[in-house]
């Protein structure tokens, strides 16, 4: 069994990664807007941080729970949010400011949903094992 705390406090931790790229994002409404000035870039750089620490906390948990908990939550792509962490560590020029647009736009929200079911399972779990 691995340590049921350790990972919620991990998928708080991501739940508060994404509302930082919320509120970064605010006022952005298409791609360009992160490529048209000093302010956009800087809020580009600033989202992909998040981003990095998202992935980097999904790889956490996949290694806490051997690979077994995030498999049991599909509706969520969690390889692809891990890759979006390594090409952004590892690529930065390669960055492709309509896929941080996606992401932030369509796949942040569905992760939401279901880190804070996952917050909820684990809790219920918790409660069943201390009955």
């Amino acid at each position: 069994m691995y340590d049921s705390e350790l990972v919620k406090d991990i998928s708080k931790n991501i739940l508060w990664a994404i509302d930082q790229i919320r509120k970064r994002f605010q006022g952005i409404k298409s791609s360009d807007d992160f490529l048209k000035d000093d302010t956009g870039l800087e809020k580009l750089d600033s989202i992909c941080m998040q981003l990095i620490n998202i992935g980097e906390a999904i790889k956490q948990i996949d290694k806490i729970t051997e690979c077994k908990l995030l498999q049991n939550y599909p509706e969520v792509d969690w390889k692809k949010a891990k890759g979006m962490r390594d090409i952004i560590t590892h690529h930065y020029f390669d960055i492709d400011a309509e896929t941080v647009y996606t992401v932030c736009n369509t796949h942040l929200p569905q992760m939401v949903k279901f880190i804070k079911k996952i917050l909820s399972d684990l809790d219920d779990s918790c409660q069943q094992t201390e009955k």
